[in-house]
């Protein structure tokens, strides 16, 4: 027997499965955001146009539940960072992805410069090394509230609370990387090759 739990979707694909300049968006989300795979794009427009349908309605829904409805949603949204605390519903309807890919703790860490790279962000937080509030959040997703983004560290006994470890260290502006020094190593055996062979030419 299988699983009698019923999950419900999360996201929606898209309706029009080739389109260049969808994908070709999605494939920069995935780049600047560190994302696994498009479904984290997916289920993010997802909650976006959640957001956008619930505000929508509000905006042509007139009276008291309406207003306690309102209150809830822009509270919700400013507590997530994602509107300022008088923002209106106008504010929602002009939210983009980027607003709420902005939030994530993935995206946080990297910006805090807990991390070198946005990789290695979502790296440490799956690794359980990052804590919000003193908890061990293992989410690269997690939509850090407000009031939580300067909470936002290593765990006390991870290697990486230490600023000299080797992870953690800083490259200085204009320090070769092992690749840069690989390459000018290779050019200086081939201009020595090159020297030596101008040496017998001149001597011959």
């Amino acid at each position: 027997m299988g699983d009698p739990r019923r999950f419900s979707k999360k996201f929606a694909r898209p309706f029009k499965t080739w389109d260049e300049t969808r994908i070709a968006e999605e494939k920069e989300l995935l780049k600047d955001y560190g994302l696994k795979n498009k479904k984290e794009i997916w289920r993010t427009e997802t909650m976006l146009r959640r957001f956008k349908g619930q505000a929508k309605n509000l905006i042509a829904t007139k009276g008291p539940q309406a207003e306690k409805e309102k209150h809830q949603l822009l509270a919700r949204l400013a507590s997530l960072g994602l509107t300022s605390q008088t923002a209106d519903l106008d504010t929602v309807l002009g939210l983009t992805i980027n607003d709420l890919l902005g939030r994530r703790l993935q995206t946080l860490v990297f910006n805090r410069k807990l991390s070198r790279t946005i990789g290695q962000a979502r790296q440490f937080i799956v690794h359980e090394q990052i804590t919000v509030k003193g908890k061990k959040i293992a989410v690269p997703s997690y939509l850090v509230k407000r009031e939580e983004e300067d909470a936002i560290s290593f765990a006390p006994e991870s290697p990486l609370a230490s600023e000299t470890h080797p992870e953690r260290m800083i490259k200085q502006p204009g320090t070769p990387t092992d690749t840069e020094t690989a390459e000018e190593a290779k050019e200086a055996v081939a201009k020595e090759k090159t020297e030596a062979k101008a040496e017998v030419k001149a001597v011959t």
